[in-house]
């Protein structure tokens, strides 16, 4: 198949795949060269091919380093050809290009921009809900992880609470349970989970994820949950048995 003649996809989130599109490339097929080299210039923009080189190949000289950058860009052109513009002294993604990480942003940035019609909501696809580039320990993968991974978690929250004003309860609480999943010691994920429960008038749901979240942060934090969640179920009948 000739990739130029298809949409290229760069996926980073919940692993590293490159291929065109319906044809994804695993890891194993790229070199891990390759995979490094996409994936600092897809988080990073238009970076100079020398901050490139001395990010990737920064243990070893320069003039090592360099053609360290120029061997994974050959390689890279034979895999997937015109995925990078390498034009000039910086490197950038291609136009016409899909990144998945660029969607995630694109998706939260819809969620949280009140001009956003109610009916354009949607939660986002499954391809973006994993982490970015698992089991990767660059310091340059770290700070970009936990980012997206907050990015991911807020607007998720904002797009459950947007949902239940407008009368979805039931995609509500599946965005605010993809935030709890996505991180369980989350308390605003929970607050926002149980508000949706008591206003659907689900006192059972509400006082059900309310103790989860207390078993779990006292079980692995030894911590409370805060009066503000706590404030949410002590008006219920069950109030001072489900805060104690």
């Amino acid at each position: 198949m000739d990739v130029r003649a298809t949409t290229l996809r760069v996926g980073l989130l919940g692993g590293s795949t490159l291929g065109a599109a319906g044809v994804p490339a695993g890891p194993d097929a790229v070199p891990r060269s390759v995979q490094r080299l996409v994936a600092y210039v897809c988080l990073s923009g238009r970076p100079a091919r020398s901050a490139v080189a001395g990010q990737l190949w920064g243990g070893v000289p320069e003039e090592q380093a360099h053609a360290s950058l120029r061997s994974a860009l050959w390689r890279l052109h034979r895999l997937a050809p015109g995925l990078l513009d390498t034009s000039g002294g910086a490197l950038t993604v291609a136009p016409g290009v899909h990144v998945d990480v660029r969607e995630l942003c694109a998706w939260s940035a819809r969620v949280r921009d009140r001009r956003t019609g109610v009916e354009d909501l949607r939660l986002p696809l499954p391809e973006l809900h994993g982490d970015l580039l698992p089991g990767w320990c660059d310091d340059w993968v770290l700070v970009e992880r936990e980012r997206l991974r907050q990015l991911r978690l807020y607007a998720l929250e904002t797009l459950a609470a947007r949902l239940a004003d407008a009368g979805r309860p039931g995609d509500a609480v599946e965005a605010a349970s993809l935030a709890v999943r996505g991180e369980p010691l989350r308390e605003s994920a929970y607050r926002v989970l149980v508000r949706i429960h008591l206003a659907e008038g689900d006192v059972a749901a509400a006082v059900r994820s309310y103790r989860q979240f207390r078993a779990r942060v006292r079980d692995q934090l030894g911590l409370d949950p805060t009066d503000r969640l706590t404030r949410l179920v002590a008006h219920l009948g069950e109030g001072r048995r489900v805060a104690s």
